[in-house]
């Protein structure tokens, strides 16, 4: 299979043309697609240990795991497949140990029939967002409805400072049908409809679902302390999320603050369908909730389910990561998940050694959140 560098005004003729046609991959970072990338495209996202442990054996499902745009190369129903990266002026001059050659190991090794045309775009996404910008997207900031943005008097200026932080302002998108917020804003119904919320996880014992009439719900009742195990649940709550996206819903996830325990679901759920690592994931949440910071028991929880991410990235590839998940229908106050954790639960107790290596348990507790 031929791949042959392209111009930019190449690519924006086949958008412009055939742009149904057109398989767009960017082979950036999930920070850098998620802040801008070319109409279209989907990210393609391979970290070094996953092509490493792979040994560049990586699969096309890999690459692309969502499963429409893989059917529809596989049966030949794109005449065009561009790839690109940040800046690369050409083809020969991309790392050997880089994404885009990692991607187009698995493109010869799994489409058939191939793309007639397979292109690299030359000087990659700076180049083309620079000479075509109306044909590239970014990141929207969440509409400011009810954002105490200004106060206009004395007395709205009280009300402002008093609320405290994490209650400030709305929800934050996170994707475009996942929330994350407080408490006090799963209590205000005009702004959940607002923001179009059609289900909300409440990740606590204590929080009430206020409008049990009007929105779909579902409660994982854990504690925001150094004994609790989060992870657990983490199967059970992407789930739940996936099935409100599959309905075209969007999801409200929030515990008392929105700063730990919710944060938590949302970085095990952006590490597990974006395979992305926590690093990144954190990163790209913080962004837009700068207040985020789960517990030092949560964050080792999170390192494990990464590890275990990579581990089944690498081992069973063919497999689909949500595959042995439960009918969403069938609800449960039990925890299921695929990947079970034996965190240690506090200071003292000695569970049955684990052949990962655990973070020890902390040794003081987080404020509740």
């Amino acid at each position: 299979m031929e791949v042959s560098d392209a111009e930019c005004k190449l690519v924006k003729r086949l958008l412009r043309e055939d742009g149904h046609k057109c398989l767009l991959l960017d082979c950036r970072s999930f920070l850098a697609y998620s802040a801008r990338h070319i109409a279209g495209a989907i990210n393609v996202r391979c970290n070094t240990i996953v092509r490493r442990r792979a040994k560049g054996a990586v699969s096309l499902q890999h690459i692309l795991p969502a499963e429409e745009p893989r059917s529809r190369l596989l049966a030949g129903l794109y005449s065009a497949l561009v790839l690109y990266d940040e800046r690369s002026q050409r083809l020969e001059l991309v790392h050997p140990d880089s994404t885009v050659r990692t991607a187009l190991g698995a493109l010869w090794g799994g489409a058939h029939p191939p793309p007639t045309r397979l292109h690299f775009l030359k000087g990659g996404f700076e180049t083309f967002s620079s000479e075509y910008p109306e044909f590239c997207v970014k990141t929207k900031c969440p509409p400011g409805v009810l954002s105490p943005s200004k106060p206009e008097s004395p007395e709205l200026s009280w009300s402002f400072c008093s609320t405290p932080l994490h209650d400030q302002g709305i929800p934050v998108e996170i994707l475009h049908f996942l929330y994350l917020g407080s408490a006090y804003h799963a209590s205000k119904k005009d702004t959940l409809d607002a923001l179009g919320i059609t289900a909300l996880l409440n990740v606590s014992s204590d929080c009430p679902n206020h409008f049990e009439d009007h929105y779909q719900y579902k409660c994982i009742p854990v504690e925001d302390n150094h004994k609790a195990d989060i992870s657990l649940w983490f199967m059970e709550a992407i789930e739940y999320i996936d099935s409100v996206k599959k309905v075209n819903g969007r999801v409200l996830v929030h515990c008392h603050a929105g700063i730990s325990r919710s944060a938590t679901i949302c970085l095990a759920y952006l590490m597990m369908t974006k395979r992305v690592r926590l690093d990144e994931a954190f990163e790209f949440v913080k962004q837009r909730r700068s207040i985020i910071s789960p517990n030092f028991s949560f964050m080792g929880q999170l390192l494990q389910f990464e590890s275990q991410i990579l581990t089944s990235s690498c081992a069973v590839e063919a497999i689909s990561p949500l595959g042995g998940l439960r009918d969403p229908s069938k609800s449960s106050s039990t925890p299921t998940s695929q990947f079970v954790f034996s965190f240690p639960m506090s200071v003292g107790v000695h569970s049955t050694p684990s052949t990962l290596g655990y973070l020890p348990s902390p040794i003081t507790t987080s404020p509740t959140y």
